[in-house]
């Protein structure tokens, strides 16, 4: 065992503020991981929820592992050391269950080196009872579980309040085979057991999906009806991530807008938000912490009582941070509580970039809302503005493009007036994400444009850019969008490409040794006829579509 690892776990659980050491004695042993890396994880409230909720109960013990920094991958290969848990520094493959909390499809690719150096093997099948049960939940299983449900024993589909605690007795009990577990688990809401389900495919695509031993079809996911009983806040607090200034707080879940590129804003139905009597507790007990509190939710300014909430916040002395704001719902009282908390720069998300594009994706914003939000924040001295922009959309030409780039201009226009004005240097983000089609949207049959044009697009943007004063752009790399749309719409057999991938490091090579032809996958339009991979799972949303 290498102590060198040792020594820098000791000293990270050192630092952190809330987390929770158990002594082993006759508990479940339950190890939670994220697939990235200690900073990205701890920087994810919903990981740190479910870490609080198993550790809650006393018949648990839960401790936390991660993907290692790159420096010490090098150091695990170097001294043969197993993955080790963060907390008391075991090798994984001594807890009885393994929870994987993965929110990013780009994070699949990880599961299989993290599989590796625990010495676990990748596959489902190869894992006897000898071996720790394999969970896993998170938004990127909501959307599409398959390219790594070879890898899983239980996928939960759904949120953790809810499923958590009907799972958690069936692990307990004493006496149950591996295969036992899982075909009672699958009878319970929520839980998608993958080896109780045979798919047959049809050439490069799924023919036909069936269900053994009484497992439904679809799996029907799981979510939390009231959400007061379970409020969410950050659980620990630790120097060595993104939000370690602040107190993060869920307002809400789901989206009341429902824009037809957002998986987000589907799998999250129906939209709920948390009373003020109990986000007051939550806020109180945050500035015991920090002054500074991020207020969580896919639309802040969507909350009913988003006004009386951040005078509350302003009384007691408290500071807001925010993801971002819709154009169309400014409250009067948040913009001031940005303003006093010291936010210099404030992110709005027009998304499409011309009139007929907005009200293709549903935004439903028109250029005249947009321009009098950036006016509002700018009359309050929020001179930086960051616009998030997505190309590539269903049908988007370069008229779009076009108007996109006029839009950039009249807003540029307008900070660089005021900024004159105050005497100050005002400037603008530009945030180009590229379109990536995901399951459970309107848009989950449209294919994603091919990554040459995407760059023609990007080239044109940064030449828009060039052109205007204090605008900067940062973009989303057209082929991490390419490898995010190809795990979003895979089947299972993309498991072997992760795995093979793992060993050599090089996607396109291992998909070529598969024969795997990935262009397909990605830039196919699908027929709506066509069985669809993630027709396993029901998100509920159907008749929305």
């Amino acid at each position: 065992m290498s102590w060198k690892i040792v020594e820098k776990y000791r000293r990270i659980v050192a630092k952190e503020m809330g987390a929770i050491r158990k002594e082993w004695g006759g508990k479940l042993a339950v190890c939670l991981v994220y697939p990235n890396s200690y900073r990205t994880a701890m920087s994810n409230l919903g990981f740190q929820v479910v870490y609080k909720l198993l550790n809650s109960r006393q018949d648990i013990v839960c401790e936390r592992a991660f993907l290692p920094d790159p420096e010490d991958l090098r150091e695990y290969d170097k001294s043969g050391t197993p993955l080790l848990s963060l907390e008391s520094q075991r090798p994984l493959n001594e807890f009885a269950v393994i929870a994987l909390s993965v929110s990013f499809e780009n994070d699949y690719f990880h599961i299989p080196r993290l599989f590796r150096l625990a010495g676990i093997p990748s596959f489902a099948a190869e894992r006897d009872n000898s071996w720790p049960l394999v969970m896993a939940g998170g938004t990127a299983l909501f959307i599409n579980p398959e390219p790594v449900a070879e890898f899983m024993d239980i996928v939960c589909v759904g949120e953790a309040e809810v499923i958590l605690p009907r799972l958690l007795p069936l692990l307990q009990e004493a006496g149950l085979e591996r295969n036992d577990i899982l075909e009672r688990a699958s009878l319970l809401p929520g839980l998608y057991v993958p080896a109780l389900y045979e798919i047959e495919y049809s050439g490069e695509r799924v023919g036909s999906i069936k269900s053994i031993h009484g497992a439904p079809l679809p799996v029907k996911r799981d979510w939390v009806k009231e959400l007061d009983p379970h409020p969410v806040s950050s659980a620990i607090y630790t120097p060595q991530t993104e939000f370690s200034d602040m107190c993060l707080i869920e307002l809400s879940r789901g989206c009341p807008r429902g824009c037809r590129f957002c998986a987000a804003g589907f799998i999250y139905r129906p939209y709920r938000q948390r009373s003020l009597d109990v986000l007051k507790k939550e806020i109180d007990k945050g500035l015991e912490e920090h002054r500074r509190l991020g207020l969580v939710a896919a639309a802040v300014s969507d909350f009913r009582e988003i006004g009386e909430l951040c005078r509350y916040i302003a009384g007691r002395g408290g500071e807001v941070s925010i993801s971002s704001l819709r154009l169309d719902n400014l409250d009067a009282d948040l913009i001031t509580l940005l303003r006093t908390s010291g936010h210099k720069t404030v992110a709005l998300a027009p998304e499409g970039g011309s009139q007929r594009l907005r009200d293709l994706i549903g935004k439903d914003l028109t250029k005249e809302q947009i321009l009098a939000a950036c006016e509002r924040l700018i009359e309050n001295d929020i001179l930086n503005l960051k616009l998030y922009f997505i190309i590539g959309l269903p049908t988007e030409i370069m008229t779009d493009m076009d108007e996109m780039a006029a839009l950039i201009k009249e807003i540029r226009e307008r900070v660089g007036e005021a900024a004159r004005r105050k005497g100050r240097i005002g400037e603008i983000i530009l945030s180009i994400n590229p379109f990536i089609p995901k399951p459970f949207t309107p848009f989950q049959w449209c294919a994603m444009e091919k990554v040459k044009s995407l760059k023609e697009k990007i080239e044109f943007l940064r030449k828009v850019k060039d052109r205007l004063a204090n605008v900067r752009m940062i973009v989303e790399s057209p082929k991490n969008a390419y490898l995010q749309a190809l795990l979003s719409r895979g089947d299972r057999r993309l498991a072997h490409l992760l795995v093979k991938t793992d060993l050599s490091g090089n996607w396109r090579r291992s998909a070529k040794m598969l024969g795997l032809d990935t262009d397909r996958l990605v830039y196919k339009e699908i027929p709506l006829e066509e069985t669809l991979p993630w027709d396993i799972i029901e998100s509920g949303n159907r008749d929305l579509l």
